[in-house]
């Protein structure tokens, strides 16, 4: 639908480059019958793209307001469109299989605590892809619950693209624009019950794509921390146990690792204190095979309702005062300053041509406060957090 689009505003002024491009479509059309019988998708993508080589600039895209986009978009679409997503499938697919199988479960489960169902919107992006986002306001136990997924193809901007190269070492030569396709789910969930902590998850997958839409390079990215507004250690152990037998089975420097870089990154620098008591993260994950990681990716984010759900329902009931539930919005000021400040997933979604601003602010609590000069008294539960917040534990070994 994209390339249509496309096709047809610029027909008046590249009908050459439109009839080659026709060409280089037929040409892929017949060679995937021919070799359908080998049943092997991506051959199928890489012996096209070999036959229409001489064609390069044209089988890259088509270019609309000076963005470039790559031929994934519709390679990746008559997939969808032929059957069940397979092992045999390109990542970026079946990534996307996954996330969407994981938001339905989570959502089903927090439907299930709370009694209310979640709003769903679906979206479409108009420079490619798609997302799902599934939001509970106002219910019986969540104040606010976020569970998003979004499927993007786009092209990176120069500034996006000075980030990547300078914050993270990428070693792209390009300054812009750059193809890349994102994929991920991410959620955060707010309870109404100052005993019951806000909980954040993140797992994503990012390609930046060659002109004929395999990957030139490939990361994952995500991870899960837990944020309280009072603390209860048993809580702690528990969510952070669970993180490390689902990062023991894959690398036993894995969990070590991601929960020392969870605590340096959700780190409010400006206030001198953690965003809460941590988990993992991790991201440009590509340092074993892409099946290896994608299966570490999936153990992970099938853990988070293991993690998550008996804490809830164990503190969802308790009884809490007006004090609490003021400590609770204060708390909740400083999870809007660490992520309209210093969060780079924020930053990256609001650079990127297209963005929905409703999804990447879904994170955001329904309501915060922020006081003036505010410090809890000494010898209080808020002042064992703020020390907690401001020295991070090990909740468990480290091995």
């Amino acid at each position: 639908m994209l390339a249509g689009r496309a096709s047809r505003s610029l027909s008046r002024l590249q009908q050459p480059s439109l009839a080659l491009r026709h060409l280089a479509s037929n040409q892929r059309r017949s060679l995937a019958t021919a070799t359908a019988a080998s049943n092997a998708w991506r051959h199928r993508r890489t012996a096209c793209y070999v036959t229409v080589a001489a064609a390069a600039t044209l089988t890259y895209g088509l270019w609309k307001h000076n963005e470039a986009h790559c031929d994934a978009v519709a390679d990746d679409k008559q997939r969808r469109s032929e059957g069940p997503i397979t092992d045999s499938d390109p990542m970026r697919l079946r990534m996307e299989a996954f996330i969407k199988g994981l938001q339905n479960r989570i959502v089903q489960d927090i439907e299930a605590i709370d009694g209310k169902q979640f709003s769903r919107t679906t979206w479409q992006r108009a420079e490619g892809g798609e997302g799902i986002t599934c939001v509970l306001q106002d219910g019986n136990v969540f104040e606010k619950a976020g569970v998003g997924v979004s499927v993007v193809y786009g092209q990176l901007p120069k500034a996006a693209v000075e980030q990547m190269r300078h914050d993270r070492g990428k070693e792209i030569s390009a300054d812009g624009p750059v193809p890349f396709f994102a994929a991920g789910i991410s959620l955060v969930m707010h309870p109404h019950n100052p005993n019951c902590p806000t909980v954040h998850m993140n797992y994503r997958y990012f390609e930046i794509e060659n002109p004929d839409g395999t990957p030139k390079m490939w990361w994952f990215g995500g991870g899960a921390d837990l944020t309280p507004s009072y603390l209860f250690e048993e809580d702690a152990i528990h969510f952070h146990q669970v993180l490390k037998d689902g990062c023991d089975k894959y690398d036993k420097k894995y969990y070590s690792t991601f929960k020392q870089w969870c605590d340096k990154y959700f780190f409010i620098k400006h206030r001198g204190e953690a965003r809460g008591i941590g988990g993992i993260f991790f991201d440009d994950l590509d340092d074993k095979p892409i099946e290896e990681l994608f299966g570490f990716v999936k153990e992970m984010g099938n853990r988070f309702s293991t993690a998550y759900v008996p804490i809830v329902q164990k503190r969802k009931d308790m009884k809490f005062t007006p004090e609490m539930k003021r400590w609770q919005q204060l708390r909740r000021g400083r999870y809007v300053e660490f992520n309209l400040v210093w969060d780079r997933g924020t930053k990256f979604g609001l650079q990127t041509p297209g963005s929905r601003i409703e999804a990447i602010l879904m994170s955001l609590p329904l309501t915060s406060r922020w006081e003036y000069m505010h410090e809890p008294e000494v010898n209080t539960q808020e002042a064992d957090l703020i020390e907690v917040l401001k020295n991070p534990r090990d909740w468990v070994p480290l091995d």
